[in-house]
C-alpha cells in the first residue's frame, strides 16, 4: 500500500463460533488468509442497514447475504413497478405491485436463510433516522435524491457509524465511504464532497434521465465489497477516496477527497426537502393558485377549451409517452428564455412534465415574463397516466 492508504481496524467483534453448515457454505472464505474463520465471524455477527431495496440494493443486498452478514436492514416503503425490473434484479414479474422490502427479505432468504432480514418499511426522516441507525455497524446508502442523501449523512454522523454510499446515473457511477469518527482523524462526510446540494432540476434523477440497466450490477457490487472489507478490516477502504465508474469508457478512476475547512460540524438534523429545495421558492410561490389536477384538466379539454399544452420534459421522454394534443418544449428551453418568444400570448397555457417538479420550475419563469394565466399539471404525466388515460405506460 501506498505511504497515504488509509488502513482501519476491523468494524465488528467475531461470532462465538460457525456452525458445520456455515463452513461448507463458506468454504471459499474460509481458504483466504486475509478472511478466514475470524473474517467470517465478524460477517456473522456484523448489523448491516441499507437504505432502498432498488438499484443498487439489489446487488448488494443479494453480496452481503451470500457473504453471510448476520443481519441484513433495508429501508423501503416503495412498491415493485414494471420500470423497475430493467434492473432492480432483487424482484421478480411476480413482485409487481409488492412492497420492495418484502420482495427483498424473501430473495435474500432464498440466498441464505440464515440471515436476519429486518424491514423498516416506512420513509426515513429526521425524526426516526439517528435512532434506527444506533441498532447498526454500518449504513449502506443506495437512494437517488439528495434529501435523503444529507439526511443519511448527517444521521450516521451524530450517530457515530461508518456508511456507503453510492450513486449512478445513465452510465456512470460513484462509490465512497464516510465516517466522521474514523480513527486517526481521517473522517469525513458527504458534505466534504457536496457542501451544498444542487439547485432544483439541475441534476435530473434515475427517473428522468435514465439508468443503464446493467449499471448497478457494477457498483452496486463495489458497495458490498466495501461493507465486507469495512467489516472484517481488511484492504484499503474508500474512506477518503471517490471512485468513478464510467461504463461507455470502462474505466475507473479514483480522486482523492479532502475535509472542507469551511464545513459547519452537524449538531441536529434539519428540514432536508426544504434545505435540498425539492421545488423551489419561486416554483412553489409560482405553483400556489395555478395548480391544475389531471380530472380538471381533462374536463377543459372535451369542453373544447382552446388551451396550449406544453411538455417541458426532453425529447426520450416524449418519445416514451406524452398527453394527446401536447407540444414539446424542454424546461431548459423555457428557463434560458430562448423558448418564450414562440408561446401564445392568447391561450391558456399548461405546462406538464412527469411529476410536477420540472413544471413548476418552468412555471416560475413564465409568470416572470408576464404569462400570467399559465398552470402546470399537477403530479405531471403520472397523474394524467394513472388517473385519465390508463392506457399510457408509466416509465
Amino acid at each position: 500500500m501506498s505511504a497515504t492508504s488509509v488502513v482501519l481496524p476491523p468494524l465488528v467483534e467475531p461470532a462465538a463460533a460457525l456452525s458445520r453448515e456455515e463452513v461448507a457454505r463458506y468454504s471459499r472464505h474460509l481458504i483466504i488468509p486475509n478472511v478466514g474463520v475470524i473474517g467470517q465471524k465478524r460477517l456473522k455477527n456484523a448489523r448491516v442497514l441499507f437504505i432502498g431495496a432498488g438499484g443498487l440494493g439489489s446487488p448488494a443486498l443479494l453480496y452481503l447475504a451470500a457473504a453471510g452478514v448476520g443481519t441484513i436492514g433495508i429501508v423501503d416503503f416503495d412498491e415493485v413497478d414494471m420500470s423497475n425490473l430493467q434492473r432492480q434484479v432483487i424482484h421478480g414479474r411476480s413482485d409487481v405491485g409488492r412492497p420492495k422490502a418484502v420482495s427483498a427479505r424473501e430473495s435474500i432468504l432464498e440466498i441464505n436463510e440464515h440471515i436476519d432480514v429486518r424491514l423498516h418499511e416506512y420513509r426515513l426522516d429526521n425524526t426516526n433516522a439517528v435512532e434506527l441507525f444506533a441498532h447498526y455497524d454500518l449504513i449502506l446508502d443506495g437512494t437517488d435524491n439528495f434529501a435523503t442523501r444529507y439526511l443519511v449523512n448527517d444521521a450516521a454522523v451524530l450517530a457515530g457509524k461508518p456508511y456507503v454510499w453510492g450513486s449512478i446515473y445513465r452510465f456512470e457511477g460513484q462509490v465512497s465511504v464516510f465516517w466522521e469518527d474514523a480513527p486517526d482523524g481521517l473522517g469525513l462526510n458527504y458534505r466534504d464532497l457536496y457542501p451544498e446540494a444542487p439547485p432544483p432540476g439541475m441534476v435530473p434523477s434515475c427517473a428522468e434521465g435514465g439508468v443503464l440497466g446493467v449499471l448497478p450490477a457494477t457498483v452496486g457490487s463495489i458497495m458490498a465489497t466495501e461493507a465486507v472489507k469495512l467489516i472484517t478490516g481488511i484492504g484499503e477502504p474508500l474512506l477518503g477516496r471517490l471512485m468513478i465508474y464510467d461504463a461507455l469508457a470502462m474505466t475507473f478512476r479514483t480522486i482523492r477527497l479532502q475535509r472542507d475547512p469551511k464545513r459547519i460540524p452537524v449538531t441536529e438534523l434539519i428540514d432536508y426537502d426544504e434545505f435540498c429545495g425539492v421545488v423551489s421558492e419561486e416554483a412553489s410561490d409560482a405553483a400556489a393558485g395555478s395548480t391544475i389536477t389531471a380530472k380538471e384538466l381533462e374536463q377543459l379539454i372535451s369542453s373544447g377549451y382552446e388551451l396550449e399544452l406544453v411538455d417541458v420534459r426532453e425529447p426520450v421522454e416524449w418519445d416514451i409517452m406524452h398527453l394527446p394534443g401536447a407540444v414539446l418544449i424542454p424546461k431548459d428551453r423555457i428557463v434560458s428564455g430562448e423558448a418564450l418568444a414562440s408561446l401564445p400570448q392568447n391561450k391558456h397555457i399548461v405546462l406538464y412534465c412527469k411529476t410536477g417538479i420540472r413544471s413548476a420550475e418552468a412555471l416560475a419563469v413564465l409568470k416572470s415574463a408576464g404569462f400570467a394565466d399559465a398552470v402546470h399539471l399537477q403530479g405531471g404525466a403520472i397523474a394524467w397516466a394513472s388517473q385519465v388515460d390508463t392506457s399510457l405506460p408509466v416509465y
